[in-house]
């Protein structure tokens, strides 16, 4: 289930928003990775049939490990979302360093079986 971590939301200046906002809103994500602090940027929503997260850091973008914090803040680790890397036509790069993880709200993602995906 689809749930912001109330506990880094951003509650001031320009990104500022509350509970009332639901699932929506920016927050300021802080992490260990490897033992070491670390600090992101993200914004959730749930508007238009997709839940969907968008995160960076202002020097690179987020390795496997760190976007599967991110993963498990925003769903349950029995949860399925993606990582679209759409036709090059189709690119919108507002942030050098943005990823995104998506899940329609109606529709069950297909995925491959588990045996093309490693042993």
């Amino acid at each position: 289930m689809f749930c912001v971590p109330e506990i880094f939301r951003i509650r001031t200046g320009i990104y500022k928003s509350d509970e009332k906002f639901g699932n929506n809103g920016a927050f300021s994500i802080k992490y260990k990775s490897n033992g070491i602090s670390q600090n992101c940027f993200a914004i959730a929503s749930d508007q238009m049939g997709w839940e969907h997260v968008s995160v960076s850091r202002i020097d690179r973008c987020l390795t496997w490990e760190e976007m599967c914090i991110i993963k498990d803040l925003f769903w349950s680790k029995d949860e399925c979302v993606v990582q679209y890397h759409p036709a090059e036509s189709e690119y919108i790069n507002n942030s050098k360093y943005c990823l995104h993880l998506w899940k329609p709200l109606k529709e069950t993602l297909p995925k491959p079986p588990s045996i093309l995906i490693g042993v």
